[in-house]
C-alpha cells in the first residue's frame, strides 16, 4: 500500500471527485495542504485576498455548471471564522462548497495556541457538517463522507478542520483504489404522480411554482416539458429564474414582495391550484399566508423531509429531488394524455404578462435606475449570466431583466451578504469562461470586498461589473420610511480628489483602476449603451473585470409592499411609453 501524508492524500480525493479549482489563502497552519497541492500538479488555485472572498468565489463557482463544488481553502483562526459568512449563505441556498482549514497541532487545540479556534462548533449551525480531524487516518473517509454528505438530500456545504500534525503525518493510501460514495437521492412514486395529476385535473386555474430546487437537480428542461404536457403557467422563485424562459408561453412572472412582477402577483391571487417544485415558500416570496394560500389547493415537491409543512402544511407533500418527480410526473402525463385543455386559463396569464408592466424608458438627469436595467436588456443577450445579491439594486433589477435559461441568474438569495456580488462574479467565470457575465451592484455592496477586483486583474478573469451609484443605503433608506427617519444611510460626501462627482463620494473608477481592472462612468441615460459597448471592447482586450459605474437620482422609490396583494408602485404605471416588456423578450 503506498504511503504519503494525510495532506496528499486529501488532495488526491478532490481531484477523483472531480474538483479541478481551488480558492483560498495560504497559512502557516495549511502550508502542508499547499505543498501537497503543489506536488500533485493538477489543482488550479486562484489566489483571494479575503477569505470571505474565497468562500463567495466557492459559491459562484459551485452555481455556475450542475455537478460543480466550489473549494475553500484557508489556515487556521481568523481564516474559518471569515468563511461563515460564506458558509451561511451557501447553507440557506442549498449549495454545496468544501471549505478546509488548518488548525493548530492536536496537543495544542486546548492550549490557547496561536490562532487556534474551535471551527468546527463555529460552523455546525451554518453547514451539513463541520469536523475537526483528530486522527490522519481518518482524513480520507472524513473527505469522502463529507462529499457524500453535500451531494445528498438538500445539498448544502461542509467544513474540514484539518490540524497540522494530522496533514503532516504519513498515512496508507492507495488513491487507485478510491470510490466516492454513493449518493441517496429520494423519488416520486408513480402514485403520488397520479395524485398531482387528479388535483390538476380538478382544478381551472393551476400554477407551478419551480423553485432553486430544480436549477439543483439539472431539472429545467422536465419542467418546461411538464408544463407544456399540462399547459400550465409557471412561476420561477428568485432561486428558480431561468428554469422556464422569459419569453417563453407559460412563463407567468415571479411572485413576491420584492423580486416580482406585476402580472406574477395578479396570477398567482387568481389560481386555484399552486404546484411547488424545489422551492421553500420563502417568506419574500409569499408574504402573508393569509392571502398567499386564500382559497387555493397546495402541493408541495422537496428533497428535504423537514421541508414539507415547515412554512405551511400543503394538501399534498411529496419528498422527492426535483429531477426524479417531474420525470415520474412527465411519464404519469404522457399516460394521461390528453390532459384538460387550459389554454384560456394559459390565454390569461399572458394578457395579464403584456398589460401590467412597469416604466423603464426615463429620460431623467441624474438617471433613474430602471433606465438602466433597460439599456442592459438591450446590451446584453439571452447567453448572459447575471450575478447580483442584496439591495434596490438586485430587487429592481429581478423585475425588469430578462433571464433564459438555468444558473444565468445566480443570486444569494436567503442570506444576501453584502459584498458578495464581485467575489461570486468571479468563481463564475472561472467555472464558465466562455459564456458573458455581468455582475449588478449598488454602491454599498461594490464596496464591501471590493479588493477582490485584483484577483480578476492578476488571473485575468474577466467580467463586467454595473455598479448603480446613488450614493445611499436605499433598501434600508426605503425601510426607514416606516420609522420616519433617513439616519445613518448616507454614502454621499465631497471627495477631495474628484470633485467631477459632485458629492457622491467613493471614486470607484480610481478604486478599480488602481487594483488593475477597466472602468468607464455614465452621468447621462444617452449614455449607458456605450458605456456597456465600451466595456465589452475593454473586456475582448485586457481580459480583466470592466466597471460600469452608472451615477443615479439619490432617491428611488422601488415598488414592494408587505402582502402580494398590496405592492406599492411608486411610478406612474397610466403612460407606459415604450417599456422594455419586462420577462416577455427583447423591446421590439
Amino acid at each position: 500500500m503506498p504511503r504519503m501524508t494525510a495532506a496528499r492524500a486529501a488532495v488526491e480525493i478532490l481531484r477523483r471527485e472531480g474538483i479541478t479549482h481551488l480558492f483560498g489563502l495560504p497559512g502557516a497552519a495549511i502550508n502542508p495542504f499547499y505543498s501537497a497541492v503543489r506536488d500533485q500538479g493538477e489543482l488550479r488555485h486562484v489566489l483571494a485576498r479575503h477569505v470571505e472572498g474565497a468562500s463567495h468565489m466557492a459559491e459562484g463557482y459551485t452555481r455556475a455548471r450542475a455537478g460543480n463544488i466550489g473549494v475553500c481553502v484557508g489556515t487556521s483562526g481568523p481564516a474559518g471564522t471569515d468563511m461563515i459568512t460564506g458558509l451561511y449563505s451557501a447553507s440557506a441556498d442549498s449549495i454545496p462548497i468544501l471549505c478546509i482549514t488548518g488548525q493548530a497541532p492536536v496537543a495544542k487545540l486546548h492550549k490557547e495556541d496561536f490562532q487556534a479556534v474551535d471551527i468546527s462548533s463555529i460552523a455546525a449551525p451554518v453547514a451539513k457538517w463541520a469536523v475537526t480531524v483528530m486522527e490522519a487516518a481518518q482524513v480520507p473517509g472524513t473527505f469522502q463522507k463529507a462529499f457524500q454528505l453535500m451531494r445528498s438530500g438538500r445539498p448544502g456545504p461542509v467544513l474540514v478542520d484539518l490540524p497540522l500534525d494530522v496533514q503532516l503525518t504519513e498515512i496508507d493510501f492507495d488513491p487507485e483504489l478510491y470510490t466516492p460514495l454513493p449518493v441517496a437521492t429520494p423519488r416520486a412514486s408513480v402514485a403520488q404522480a397520479k395524485a398531482v395529476l387528479q388535483l390538476l385535473a380538478q382544478a381551472e386555474r393551476p400554477l407551478i411554482v419551480a423553485g432553486g430546487g430544480i436549477v439543483n437537480a439539472d431539472a429545467a428542461d422536465l419542467l418546461v416539458e411538464f408544463a407544456e404536457l399540462a399547459n400550465v403557467p409557471v412561476v420561477p422563485t428568485l432561486m428558480g429564474w431561468g428554469t422556464i424562459p422569459d419569453d417563453h408561453r407559460l412563463m407567468a412572472g415571479m411572485v413576491g414582495l420584492q423580486t416580482s412582477h406585476r402580472y406574477g402577483n395578479q396570477t398567482m391571487l387568481e389560481a386555484d391550484l399552486v404546484i411547488g417544485i424545489g422551492n421553500r415558500w420563502a417568506n419574500r416570496h409569499t408574504g402573508g399566508l393569509d392571502t398567499y394560500r386564500a382559497g387555493r389547493k397546495f402541493v408541495h415537491i422537496d428533497i428535504e423531509p423537514t421541508q414539507i409543512g415547515r412554512v405551511f402544511a400543503p394538501d399534498l407533500g411529496i419528498v422527492s429531488d426535483a429531477k426524479a418527480a417531474l420525470e415520474v410526473l412527465v411519464h404519469v402525463a404522457r399516460q394521461q394524455a390528453p390532459l384538460d385543455d387550459r389554454s384560456e386559463w394559459a390565454a390569461a396569464c399572458r394578457d395579464r404578462k403584456a398589460r401590467m408592466r412597469r416604466r423603464t424608458d426615463f429620460d431623467d438627469v441624474p438617471i433613474k435606475p430602471q433606465r438602466v436595467y433597460q439599456e442592459m436588456n438591450n446590451a446584453f443577450g439571452p447567453e448572459t449570466r447575471y450575478v447580483s445579491t442584496i439591495g434596490l439594486s438586485q430587487i429592481q433589477a429581478a423585475q425588469m431583466l430578462h433571464v433564459y435559461r438555468p444558473r444565468h441568474w445566480i443570486n444569494a438569495g436567503q442570506a444576501g451578504p453584502l459584498g458578495w456580488t464581485g467575489p461570486a462574479a468571479l468563481g463564475v467565470a472561472v467555472a464558465d469562461p466562455e459564456t458573458p457575465v455581468v455582475a449588478l451592484s449598488g454602491d454599498y455592496d461594490f464596496q464591501f470586498l471590493i479588493e477582490e477586483l485584483a484577483v480578476g486583474a492578476q488571473f485575468n478573469i474577466p467580467y463586467i461589473h454595473v455598479v448603480v451609484n446613488n450614493a445611499y443605503l436605499g433598501l434600508i433608506r426605503q425601510a426607514q420610511r416606516n420609522f420616519d427617519m433617513d439616519f445613518c444611510v448616507q454614502l454621499a460626501f465631497d471627495n477631495i480628489n474628484t470633485p467631477e462627482l459632485a458629492g457622491y463620494g467613493v471614486d470607484h473608477v480610481k478604486v478599480a483602476e488602481g487594483l488593475g481592472c477597466k472602468a468607464v462612468r455614465v452621468f447621462e441615460p444617452d449614455g449607458i449603451q456605450p458605456a456597456l459597448d465600451e466595456a465589452k471592447k475593454l473586456l475582448a482586450e485586457y481580459r480583466v473585470p470592466v466597471i460600469v459605474e452608472v451615477i443615479l437620482e439619490r432617491i428611488t422609490n422601488v415598488a414592494m409592499g408587505t402582502e402580494i396583494d398590496k405592492v406599492v408602485e411608486f411610478d406612474e404605471l397610466t403612460d407606459v411609453r415604450h417599456p422594455v416588456p419586462t420577462a416577455s423578450g427583447p423591446r421590439e
